[in-house]
């Protein structure tokens, strides 16, 4: 799973830390009156695990040879006590990166792009200053993050005015343009040389959704739901623009913003303008969508052969070993021997883990309605595509 540049799971992806230490411990408990058809009981325990580890509630969904199995767990709404809906729909942060490099892989086999063509082609002008250099990176090493561009999201003075404590909730429903954000990127000068190595970037992704625009000559939303949310039927998918709110049915999001003199607290974010992740998390979905969009691209309905070979052709995670990131989505060994791919991502509120294996016969999605608490993660895709499951 892709290291981001804080420990803040979601907003910035998972802490490889975190993860790397409890990669292959066990489910803790027994789960208890969960939703969905019979087997999988081995994901059920590590879903409840995910609970009694202090994620409010958790909602799944895993497709294989013996059918669809969903199950929640846990409470959607801590005020009321509403238990975590099945068919919840929520934020999916850094996944909207699959979907803008699917578009991207569909135009150039299109041939209306080409990924090994420098950013400043398509941008001209937009990745400049503090040595950063639009000609001297590829639409290629933004959709595997390699082109060395600084995270926005690492900026102190951004993450405290837009992500943590009273910054958040003084600014939760500001619109912020794309510009506003790529302008704080390059206040920085590039971490490294262009192809020199993996570093997760958000901005990489903004830029991304940007092309998708210039070739497109149409919002990236558009083109998204054009290509795949229509052709799939993905009902419960959309882009919410400026909007604030989770289309019904949905859970309320929660997070731990960090208050200094209040560490513990927990405050439900669920409104947020979304422009403020436009490009790089603003995608909602749900866990039955999520699924049906990644057994069609792993399943070659989206892209040709050349261009899903492509999407899979990945750069070493150095942050993670077990780990290794291509064009939109990731692979990774479990310690039973298996390697799945995946992708994870959040935002303030949300956290969501897509896995399934390279065919894509066999699925699993799930998301928490928290930010703050990952160690039953791995675990859990231990639980699923491991047979029988590791433990430690």
């Amino acid at each position: 799973m892709t290291k981001r540049t804080s420990p803040r799971a979601g907003l910035v992806g998972l802490a490889a830390v975190a993860i790397t230490a409890t990669a292959f411990t066990g489910p803790a408990r027994a789960a208890q009156d969960t939703t969905g058809a019979g087997g999988h009981e081995a994901t059920r325990l590590a879903l409840e695990a995910a609970v009694t580890a202090g994620v409010p509630g958790v909602t799944a969904e895993a497709r294989d040879a013996g059918g669809v199995w969903k199950s929640a767990v846990g409470v959607g709404n801590l005020q009321t006590g509403e238990p975590r809906g099945k068919n919840d729909r929520f934020r999916v942060g850094s996944i909207t990166n699959t979907f803008v490099a699917t578009v991207l892989l569909q135009m150039e086999a299109e041939k209306k792009i080409d990924l090994d063509d420098s950013v400043e082609r398509y941008l001209p002008g937009v990745v400049t200053g503090n040595g950063n250099d639009g000609n001297a990176i590829t639409v290629r090493e933004l959709l595997n993050h390699t082109s060395g561009l600084y995270d926005y999201l690492a900026d102190v003075t951004y993450y405290e005015t837009y992500v943590l404590g009273d910054g958040f909730l003084k600014h939760r429903y500001d619109t912020l343009t794309p510009g506003q954000r790529l302008k704080v990127a390059f206040s920085h000068p590039p971490l490294f040389q262009a192809g020199a190595r993996h570093s997760f970037s958000h901005t990489n992704d903004i830029l991304a959704a940007l092309i998708v625009e210039k070739v497109a000559g149409t919002p990236y939303e558009k083109e998204v739901r054009k290509r795949i949310i229509k052709p799939l039927g993905l009902k419960a998918t959309s882009n919410p623009g400026t909007g604030t709110t989770v289309p019904q049915p949905s859970s309320r999001g929660y997070s731990k913003l960090f208050f200094a003199t209040q560490p513990d607290r927990i405050d439900d974010v669920t409104e947020l303008n979304a422009s403020q992740i436009w490009g790089d998390g603003d995608i909602i979905s749900s866990a039955g969508d999520l699924n049906r969009f990644y057994k069609a691209l792993m399943g070659g309905k989206l892209l040709p052969a050349q261009q899903l070979a492509e999407m899979k052709t990945t750069v070493v995670n150095p942050d993670l070993p077990i780990s290794s990131y291509g064009l939109g989505v990731e692979r990774i060994s479990l310690g039973c021997g298996t390697d799945i791919w995946y992708h994870d991502g959040g935002t303030v509120g949300w956290l969501t883990l897509a896995a399934f294996t390279e065919d894509g016969s066999h699925l699993l999605t799930f998301n928490y309605n928290g930010d703050w608490e990952f160690s039953q993660l791995l675990p859990t895709l231990t639980a699923e595509f491991c047979d029988p499951p590791a433990t430690s």
